[in-house]
């Protein structure tokens, strides 16, 4: 028997509580339902509104098909076939279109009396599904188009039995409790006004914070990686973007148009610019500037990058999915004699800063050529090995997508684990073969000839907002002191200390650290209590006795009451932890 994958069995639990809620409603609909990090979730159309109390009958249903233990069965099928499996189900026959048209062949998946299209894998027999328990329903467009109708979502989790279902419930009840959404709101640090518009955050002072600390450190790091870091303009006219194709592969994804009138008088003109999804063609003009020499290269150019792309409803989610976003964007530029030694400083240099912000367990993916691809075989194969090189060299362990690559070059996926065990896909490094063509870059080698640089597209945090998104709920807020938005606060215990309180304020904003006072005029527990909620590492206490004595007493959030000490011992030990 083939071994039983997480993903094997979700999707399966998907097939099956598509057959549940068919056998339970009346015109039931369904379109997709696929297996996630997470579960699983489906899409359907049906008169019934879907609620939570619909759930215990729809569960103790799908607990009686697996009890049923019916065979999963897979069977290749012609179109007129695959047309008759689906008859009455409009939106599995338009996908069933599709795969005509593709030309691929025509997989189904039956159990029982149900019969989906499917590529599987599937669990052998419905009892190896285990205990399924649905969590949430929501809307989600047909297609992810706005435009189409707005279908039901069912989520749900799979485990092997009761005890591992336990566990699963009770990580996602700490997963609710580190909502960074909720977090966000409570720790002040980002907010989402419907007056401005859905997807696009505003970073309150505390968040703020918290952003420069990234930045700063991340600008840092790359200076001393040999990269120069650079700015581009937010918006460009619709001729770059023809030329890098996005106009054509990704317009749905862009913003509308901006037709701007150019010139004056009878010189005038209207020029079509579009907000920029991706920095790449403006970092190509960067190369563009001016002639490059084999001995410039590699050239390595980053940004912290603004982009912003027409992320529709349903599919945006807090920071994680934004509609404007701040990549940590770099291209790299070299021969194709340089290419395995940047691969791998790449990949070095991505393990070495998430490690920083706390993450060990990583797992990278290395997507292959796909059966539609551009580019001379001998670069993709070159590509490719240098991938494969640089993964072995750094002893990291990863998996390989046959065939997964980009179109335009193969990649490097690397994901991380959460505090909760989550995967998180972060870093990124992708070849291309397919703008230094479409923007012709050369550069003149050795031989005194042109040649086309190799181009690598890497990211290492991916987007500022989704990764503070993936830090508050890490650390359930309660951040590293180096990374804490307000690393002290100081508390007078009285209005009679709020003088000394400045004072110490203003000392240890002297030694860099991000500190506030708390002038209220509220009691010292109450202040204590405050400080707390709001997951501060250091609370500093003073009074009349310690002004006289030229100490402060010292409470920290992980050993508790530190006693009395200098402010210079205590600014020591500070620097001495964010060290």
């Amino acid at each position: 028997m083939a071994e039983i994958t997480e993903e094997m069995r979700r999707h399966s639990a998907a097939h099956l509580m598509a057959r549940a809620i068919m056998n339970l409603f009346e015109d039931v609909q369904v379109d997709i339902g696929p297996a996630t990090d997470e579960g699983f979730y489906y899409d359907f159309d049906l008169p019934h509104r879907l609620s939570t109390e619909d759930f215990p009958k729809i569960e103790t249903e799908i607990a009686r098909l697996i009890a049923l233990d019916e065979p999963f069965v897979r069977k290749e099928v012609s179109a007129d076939e695959a047309k008759a499996l689906l008859a009455g189900q409009k939106y599995k026959l338009e996908r069933l279109a599709d795969v005509v048209a593709d030309g691929v062949a025509i997989s189904t998946y039956s159990v029982g009396d149900y019969v989906e299209m499917c590529r599987g894998p599937h669990v052998e027999h419905s009892a190896q599904i285990g205990v399924v328990k649905l969590t949430r329903v929501a809307g989600s467009y047909y297609r992810g188009d706005e435009k189409n109708k707005m279908l039901q979502r069912v989520y749900g989790i799979v485990a092997k039995d009761q005890a591992e279902l336990d566990a699963i419930i009770a990580r996602e009840e700490e997963a609710k409790r580190r909502d960074h959404r909720v977090l966000g709101k409570q720790l002040e640090l980002f907010t989402i006004t419907e007056s401005v518009g859905p997807g696009l955050a505003h970073w309150l002072p505390k968040g703020a914070r918290v952003r420069v600390a990234i930045e700063e450190y991340w600008r840092k790091k790359h200076y001393e990686a040999g990269y120069e870091i650079i700015y581009t303009p937010h918006v460009g006219r619709s001729n770059l973007w023809e030329t890098s194709g996005h106009l054509s592969f990704y317009k749905d994804g862009m913003f509308p148009v901006m037709h701007v009138q150019e010139g004056s008088g009878d010189d005038a003109y209207v020029q079509d610019y579009y907000v920029k999804p991706m920095n790449c063609p403006f970092h190509i003009q960067v190369y563009q500037f001016k002639k490059r020499s084999y001995r410039d290269l590699p050239l390595r150019y980053a940004e912290l990058g603004t982009v912003y792309r027409y992320e529709k409803d349903g599919v945006r989610h807090g920071l994680f999915r934004v509609r404007g976003f701040t990549q940590d964007d770099a291209h790299i530029f070299c021969t194709p004699e340089q290419i395995v030694a940047e691969i791998k400083a790449t990949v070095e240099f991505a393990k070495n800063m998430l490690g920083k912000f706390g993450f060990h367990d990583i797992q990278a993916y290395l997507s292959t050529k796909p059966a539609k691809a551009v580019g001379d075989p001998a670069r993709w194969e070159q590509a490719t090995q240098s991938l494969r090189d640089a993964l072995d060299q750094e002893g990291m362990s990863y998996e390989v997508d046959e065939g997964g690559g980009a179109f335009y070059g193969p990649k490097i996926d690397m994901k991380i684990k959460d505090a909760l065990g989550r995967p998180w896909q972060l870093g990124t490094v992708q070849f291309d073969f397919n703008l230094p063509e479409r923007f012709n870059l050369t550069y003149v080698g050795a031989d005194g000839k042109e040649h086309q640089p190799y181009m690598v597209h890497r990211a290492l945090l991916g987007s500022i907002e989704r990764f503070f998104g993936i830090l508050i709920e890490h650390y359930a807020g309660a951040f590293p002191l180096w990374l804490a938005p307000e690393q002290v606060r100081v508390l007078p215990v009285s209005d009679k200390a709020l003088a000394y309180a400045t004072k110490v304020r203003d000392g240890l904003r002297a030694a860099g650290l991000r500190v506030d006072v708390d002038a209220s005029a509220e009691k010292l527990g109450a202040k204590i209590r405050e400080a707390t909620l709001m997951k501060v590492p250091y609370q500093v206490v003073v009074g009349p006795r310690d002004e006289a004595a030229g100490t402060v007493s010292v409470r920290s959030r992980s050993d508790g009451d530190l006693g009395a000490m200098a402010l210079d011992a205590l600014v020591a030990r500070l620097q001495a932890e964010m060290k």
